[in-house]
């Protein structure tokens, strides 16, 4: 296996802020916007974008919540053994909000579209925007593009984008893993 390190340490954070700073271009005070991590890698994310804009704007409110999409993904059936759903963490109305989901790593489309599913069970919001650190651009099982990306990268369907959260893993850090003989 060959790795590539596409982001860590000081980078890494720098992403985190501009992506942060993007947003609040675009959504100033956040009384009308709030946060969805997607479940499970997309929460750890949605933490770290909370805690940079709640030390940015520290007089604005930043609601967060957690979405899991275990049951709304088109594969959940095609899976062995039994399948462990993490519980939603979503304490207000979407109804009529911004709505800015958050995952690490964009590739097929496929999670983002089990997660529009599943957001609708909490209303119907205004707009829903994608925040993703790493979009793989290729292999797009579904049209479905982000409107805040921290790195784009050009990878085939062999390679592994593999997201480490310092909270879980110990260390901040986006590598690209190839295996050699393919």
């Amino acid at each position: 296996m060959q790795k590539r390190t596409l982001l860590d340490g000081p980078k890494f954070q720098i992403t985190i802020k501009r992506l942060c700073h993007q947003l609040i271009e675009n959504h100033t005070d956040f009384s009308n916007t709030v946060l969805i991590g997607i479940q499970p890698r997309g929460s750890y994310f949605a933490d770290r974008v909370q805690q940079e804009l709640s030390a940015v704007l520290p007089e604005s409110k930043i609601r967060k919540g957690n979405l899991d999409i275990t049951f709304f993904r088109d594969d959940f059936r095609r899976k062995d053994g039994l399948v462990s759903a993490s519980s939603n963490s979503i304490d207000f109305i979407i109804e009529g909000k911004n709505v800015v989901l958050i995952d690490d790593v964009l590739w097929t489309g496929r999670t983002i579209r089990a997660a529009l599913d599943a957001l609708l069970a909490f209303g119907r919001p205004a707009k829903v925007e994608l925040m993703v650190l790493i979009d793989r651009r290729f292999s797009r099982h579904v049209p479905i593009e982000a409107d805040y990306t921290g790195q784009e990268v050009d990878s085939v369907d062999s390679q592994l984008v593999r997201v480490t959260w310092k909270e879980v893993d110990g260390e901040d850090r986006v590598i690209l893993l190839s295996d050699r003989n393919k």
